[in-house]
């Protein structure tokens, strides 16, 4: 078996589990408001756990979650502080762990119905410009539709003039079943590999996704990219334990139940077929802790 890179799991339930500052509409920004050191606790639990790549908390900095006054007068602020974090917990850690930036979805996720062309470019650059110091590379997540993506990386590419590696994350529609994998926005799977393939990209993954459905995204994603002479774009999953979102969903309203059944040695299970269908970039979403990125660390350590 092939060895994948593990990525860490998901920051806001696990904040909420430890007691930090957690409500929405602030969702995990919060924490970065008020509680940055237990922001700093966490990555190191993930990275201590098996972890070889934290995400910086900065999924939430964006109006959609913390408003539009506060994005103007904090967003750069709790974006710089969120690099400096996750930047820390790495380096203390002498384990080579590298940080990604998160870039999340600017008009909230699931929600492609909310998004607006015209003003990536405002919301966007302030994120990149802040976390670009900090990061080892960028992880555009939650994505639900091609166009922002696209817009993002272009923003990217701009500014970081390291040329990181750029990673994106497509969210998967699984509220109904469908014939093929479609992202939420209702375009398909292949439009939107060969749209990445296109502008560059150095993986592409899934996320924020029940695992039932991811399976086959990989399958279908691998095709495509051997279809197109791409292998070198690795191919990645880190998926929610939520149940199935509907097209409405908006993070803002509550708390989403977890799924009880997604424990650690199950979830294990799926990271299994992920592996076996190539995916080389691996590790958990919402509701996945770091007890479950230990399983999986065990698992590629002795296979």
């Amino acid at each position: 078996m092939t060895s994948f890179t593990i990525l860490d799991g998901g920051l806001g339930r696990e904040l909420e589990r430890r007691g930090a500052p957690f409500k929405q509409p602030e969702w995990s920004a919060l924490a970065m408001m008020e509680a940055p050191n237990i922001v700093k606790e966490i990555h190191q639990s993930y990275i201590e756990s098996g972890a070889r790549v934290i995400t910086t908390n900065s999924y939430s900095l964006v109006p959609f979650h913390i408003g539009e006054e506060v994005f103007k007068t904090q967003g750069r602020s709790l974006a710089t502080l969120s690099g400096k974090v996750a930047r820390e917990a790495a380096d203390e850690s002498q384990t080579g762990a590298k940080v990604a930036g998160s870039l999340a979805p600017l008009f909230g996720s699931y929600r492609a119905d909310l998004y607006q062309a015209d003003r990536v470019e405002e919301l966007a650059v302030p994120l990149i410009e802040s976390l670009n110091p900090y990061v080892d590379l960028w992880l555009s997540e939650t994505q639900s539709l091609i166009d922002e993506a696209t817009r993002v990386k272009a923003l990217v590419d701009k500014i970081d003039t390291d040329h990181k590696p750029f990673w994106v994350s497509f969210t998967l529609e699984d509220s109904e079943p469908t014939e093929e994998p479609l992202l939420r926005s209702g375009e398909t799977l292949v439009e939107a590999v060969k749209a990445m393939h296109a502008i560059g990209v150095n993986a592409i993954l899934f996320n924020c996704s029940q695992p039932e459905i991811i399976g086959e995204a990989i399958r279908l994603t691998q095709t495509i990219l051997s279809s197109l002479n791409a292998n070198n774009i690795q191919v990645g999953a880190y998926a929610n334990a939520f149940p199935p979102q509907p097209k409405n969903a908006t993070a803002n309203d509550g708390l989403d139940e977890l799924r009880a059944d997604l424990t650690p040695p199950a979830y294990l299970t799926w990271v299994k077929q992920w592996v076996a269908d190539g995916a080389t970039l691996i590790g958990g979403c919402c509701g996945i802790g770091p007890e479950h990125i230990a399983v999986m660390n065990e698992y590629n350590e002795t296979n």
